[in-house]
């Protein structure tokens, strides 16, 4: 996410001030079902086929059932929640993976999940 308009590293201190995993992977559930009606939607509109839905649903499902058990490495360097289940989906099922973000901002996932985050706390 952020390496386009970096020549360095970031620096540890830059790095640990801008990643927010370690505190948002609790959005994790709302992330997954948002991904899911996400590309349900994509299939509607014809930009991913139902045979790529099917993979990219059953993979995001296989990412909660590690994230319920305690299998999931949270990485701290991938930034935040939606970027740790996007790297490990396409880990998981390739180039397909890559789809779910298609037509879709991080600021409307982001918005999403903490409306749905916040419906199941009140």
């Amino acid at each position: 996410m952020r390496k386009g308009r970096f020549q360095k590293s970031l620096s540890g201190v830059a790095r640990r001030y801008s990643e927010s995993v370690s505190f948002d992977r609790r959005l994790y559930r709302h992330d997954i079902a948002g991904s899911i009606v996400h590309v349900t939607a994509l299939v509607k509109a014809g930009i991913v086929s139902a045979a790529e839905q099917k993979q990219i649903e059953a993979g995001l499902r296989e990412i909660e059932k590690e994230i319920d058990s305690g299998k999931f490495q949270w990485d701290a360097s991938i930034e935040d929640v939606h970027m740790n289940i996007e790297s490990a989906l396409t880990k998981k099922i390739g180039e397909t993976g890559a789809k779910l973000h298609t037509a879709r901002s991080r600021n409307d996932q982001i918005a999403l999940d903490l409306r749905l985050y916040v419906k199941d706390q009140i």
